[in-house]
């Protein structure tokens, strides 16, 4: 389940990447953009009309009294909490996935070599088992994903083309210039932003294994018990990483500052989950 979790990003990425077109490059959403029929015109369709629009409306509306950067936290945070309704089972299910991984494995070993029929089903039947012991649906912790990468896309979108991002700056520089050409500019200000959005990032993807392995270390240890090492994931998520960093140096900064609080925000919401639906249930 893990290395569909990862292949699911890798995925999603190459998308969010072959979408980045979708909207005219010189198309500006201002405050006085019609939703009809400037959004539903020429290459643009239902997605920006009803996505990138609607976030790229609210950074416009909200610069004037936040400035563009805390309009896009704001925006950022809002997105958030409007989305964790709908993905909080998914994040339940996707951390519960780590806690009983040690388990599965342990069925996998059990039943490794054997491609008998009789053994994949009674494979599948104790894996199921363990999957209704903890109320778990392993197609639910991939959930998360169909909803947040719309979101992403849009978001790209919205901070391509909405009139305050191409019309700011931040200490005097746009924030619609990308980490590469704040490299080329001498602005470091930026680059410590796109450094920033790396290491949150990071954090938020390694945090529900690190929780995981903190409670297998208070998981009382049975008399002879051994360790099962499944294998090693982690490329896969560097690799996914790497993705998101190479995407990420020639995006638009503010795509980095979204990127930063959505990442932190996710980090937050991971502990949250942890204390509030993982920890009363296996302690």
């Amino acid at each position: 389940m893990k290395r569909l979790f990862n292949k699911k990003i890798l995925l999603a990425l190459v998308i969010l990447f072959g979408l980045t077109g979708c909207i005219a490059q010189d198309f500006v959403i201002t405050l006085e953009t019609p939703w009809i029929p400037d959004m539903w015109a020429g290459s643009n369709s239902w997605f920006e009309a009803l996505f990138v629009y609607p976030l790229a409306q609210a950074v416009n509306f909200l610069t004037p009294f936040v400035t563009v950067t805390g309009a896009i936290v704001l925006v950022t945070l809002l997105v958030k909490v409007l989305t964790f309704g709908l993905t909080v089972k998914s994040t339940v299910a996707s951390q519960k996935m780590q806690f009983i991984n040690p388990e599965l494995q342990k069925i996998q070993a059990k039943y490794a070599g054997k491609n008998d029929n009789e053994s994949k089903m009674k494979m599948s039947q104790e894996m199921n088992a363990l999957y209704a012991h903890h109320g778990i649906n392993p197609f639910a912790a991939i959930g998360t994903m169909f909803i947040q990468f719309p979101v992403i896309i849009a978001m790209y979108q919205a901070v391509q083309h909405a009139d305050a991002v191409k019309n700011s700056s931040l200490f005097g520089y746009a924030l619609s210039n990308s980490p590469q050409q704040a490299i080329t500019d001498g602005q470091w200000l930026f680059v410590v932003i796109f450094v920033l959005m790396g290491v949150t990032q990071f954090l938020s993807m390694k945090l529900p294994t690190w929780l995981a392995k903190q409670r297998k270390k208070k998981a009382p240890i049975r008399l002879g018990e051994k360790e099962t090492k499944g294998p090693n994931t982690d490329m896969m998520m560097y690799t996914s990483m790497g993705m998101i960093l190479v995407f990420a140096f020639s995006w638009p900064t503010a795509m980095s500052l979204y990127w930063l609080v959505s990442s932190a925000g996710q980090a937050l919401q991971t502990l949250y989950i942890q204390k509030k639906y993982i920890d009363p249930e296996v302690n």
